[in-house]
């Protein structure tokens, strides 16, 4: 039980990509679950049209994890328009990929079932995260020396996975 109570301290308190990404999971996951709750009320006790209401809560949403992930998953500095566009760039791409995803799927597939359909949305999904993840702590999040942010003033970019640290396995 000690190891465990260790591993969420280090999750909740590190700096190194594994703990980021963890925080990344929960944060993004988290405000995932929260939406879709919004959405479900928003449609079924407001009448507000499915487009509208999922139009409304993507906007917020986006933005409540955009600043979730520079305070707390990155620990950045960042704020301000640029950050939420570079991050909501990511997100975007992701769309884009999960959706091609599934396009992919329909036009090879004809008619999948539902847990084929589901089978490629989540890992489509998870890679989409990844990636995102990555370009957040690589390119939007990166920090320079000194810990400092750079991304915002424009200096070179340093990134933020210490590529000593990263071993591959042959």
């Amino acid at each position: 039980m000690k190891t465990s109570r260790s591993a969420i301290r280090t999750a909740a308190t590190g700096t190194g990509p594994v703990a980021s990404f963890v925080r990344f999971v929960v944060f993004g996951g988290g405000t995932g679950i929260a939406a879709s709750g919004v959405l479900v009320v928003l449609t079924a006790y407001f009448s507000i049209s499915l487009a509208i209401a999922n139009a409304a809560v993507t906007v917020v949403s986006t933005i409540a994890a955009n600043e979730l992930h520079s305070r707390m998953t990155f620990r950045s500095d960042r704020r301000g328009w640029r950050m939420h566009l570079q991050s909501s760039g990511t997100a975007a791409v992701s769309y884009l990929f999960t959706t091609a995803a599934m396009l992919a799927l329909h036009a090879t597939a004809g008619s999948p079932g539902v847990m084929t359909e589901q089978a490629v949305y989540l890992s489509a999904s998870g890679l989409a995260g990844i990636g995102r993840f990555a370009a957040l702590r690589v390119y939007v999040f990166a920090r320079g020396i000194g810990g400092t942010s750079t991304a915002a003033v424009g200096r070179t970019l340093t990134p933020a996975i210490d590529r000593g640290a990263v071993t591959v396995a042959a």
